[in-house]
């Protein structure tokens, strides 16, 4: 809860992907009218080797960034209103590749702006690329992170 609003991740919603997000209903209005900024200072994948091993992946300056996302507004069966957003993915970079097939979009700082107020769909689509895998670093991490209860710092730590 975040003020008075509820948000919430639709799990079949999570992710949509940059190659088809003007073409696909779901996500088609919220990419032209309802774009927004995600911020964390990292995010985790699972590489699938037999077991899945968590990696977490930052920048290697440390500083937090922005991920491209898009909003809804939805009422609930019980007649709650809803916001929820979703993380835009595109293809990865030369260091998500061996991790997982798909990244989220990662905005540069200059193009953020751009990302929340510019109307050509051409120009946002374009935004809608890989990170610079030279600016970003992923180590594995404890296997911890895969429950929420998990709770403490030591969870993103390298291993």
């Amino acid at each position: 809860m975040c003020g008075r609003y509820s948000f919430a991740i639709v799990d079949e919603l999570i992710n949509a992907k940059a190659e088809t997000i003007d073409e696909r209903p779901a996500y088609r209005n919220a990419f032209k009218k309802r774009r927004c900024l995600v911020p964390a200072d990292g995010f985790y994948e699972w590489k699938k080797n037999g077991n899945k091993i968590p990696y977490r992946i930052i920048l290697k300056n440390g500083d937090p960034f922005a991920m491209a996302g898009i909003w809804e507004k939805w009422v609930s069966s019980d007649g709650e209103i809803i916001h929820s957003f979703s993380i835009i993915t595109t293809e990865p970079n030369e260091l998500m590749a061996p991790i997982h097939d798909r990244m989220p979009v990662i905005l540069l700082p200059e193009t953020e702006k751009m990302w929340l107020d510019d109307t050509n769909e051409e120009v946002l689509k374009g935004l809608l690329k890989p990170y610079p895998a030279d600016l970003m670093r992923a180590f594995p991490i404890s296997t911890l992170v895969n429950s929420p209860k998990n709770d403490s710092q030591s969870i993103i730590k390298p291993i």
